[in-house]
């Protein structure tokens, strides 16, 4: 339909052709709330910011769990250091889990060779996110963070459609684009009725190893004015740390220290203790 709002949950129109069913969880898991992290574009750190989270949630004595979505560039079994490849039994996939104890699942973790690349189109993508939710053995998970792929295409929207996303989390950096970008995120996130927590601002500055200065490498930001003017939470502003960054090519994102992120897991875990 043409004035389709793309929230199938919330129609009234009766013998729509295009709607979609609600994944279901399997009967040997228990979700008990599902962030989504998105990012209007690409290279703002969107799996970078999803690991962090997950590690503070699981430091704190949650139990988390990660779906990497970005499908077609997933990231997230590296940044963990694993390996290995899922495997599955009575119908079930087992996800992987990693040295702290968190659970994770990627289409890496299925690829023969983690260089190969999935070239398909929207609906396979899709199609294996479902199965990410219904086949995979989470058992029980206080969360699970959906790294989303950046834009609001095709997969995006099937994550919004069929999963029951409760929250979402947008992560940009401070250049000129990101009025237009994060609008952008929101306005899909409104669209699917599913609340936006905040923004979380990646490689905000840099801190010189010397006089202790900080550094706007990409330009000043203005994201408070925006968030003024647009009504969302900054829930974070993070700096560039070149250390941290080896830590993820090491596969030791789980040994980072950067409490500036601790606002945002505040907001997510905020009524939950």
């Amino acid at each position: 339909m043409a004035d389709c709002s793309h929230d199938c949950e919330n129609c009234s129109v009766e013998g729509c052709g295009s709607r979609i069913e609600k994944a279901k969880l399997n009967d040997r898991s228990k979700i008990k709330k599902i962030i989504g992290v998105l990012s209007g574009k690409g290279g703002v750190g969107k799996s970078y910011i999803t690991s962090l989270l997950a590690v503070y949630l699981n430091r704190q004595g949650y139990k988390v769990g990660i779906m990497d979505a970005d499908i077609t560039g997933p990231s997230i079994p590296k940044a963990f250091g694993i390996k290995d490849k899922a495997y599955g039994d009575d119908g079930l996939i087992f996800p992987l889990v990693s040295k702290g104890g968190i659970k994770l699942i990627s289409a890496n973790c299925l690829l023969e060779n983690d260089s190969d690349p999935i070239v398909w189109r929207g609906p396979l993508l899709g199609g294996l996110i479902k199965q990410f939710y219904e086949d995979v053995l989470w058992e029980e998970l206080d969360y699970l963070l959906i790294d989303m792929p950046p834009g609001t295409g095709d997969v995006a929207l099937t994550v919004f459609q069929q999963l029951p996303v409760d929250d979402l989390i947008i992560v940009t950096s401070p250049q000129d684009l990101v009025s237009l970008i994060v609008t952008k995120a929101i306005k899909m996130a409104n669209m699917m009725n599913i609340k936006v927590l905040g923004v979380i601002e990646n490689m905000s500055y840099l801190v010189c190893p010397d006089c202790g200065k900080r550094i706007n490498v990409f330009g000043e930001s203005h994201l408070e004015e925006f968030a003024k003017e647009m009504n969302f939470d900054i829930l974070a502003k993070l700096p560039l740390v070149s250390e941290n960054t080896k830590l993820v090519d090491e596969g030791n994102v789980e040994k980072i220290t950067l409490d500036e992120i601790l606002p945002a897991v505040e907001k997510i875990t905020k009524g939950d203790k």
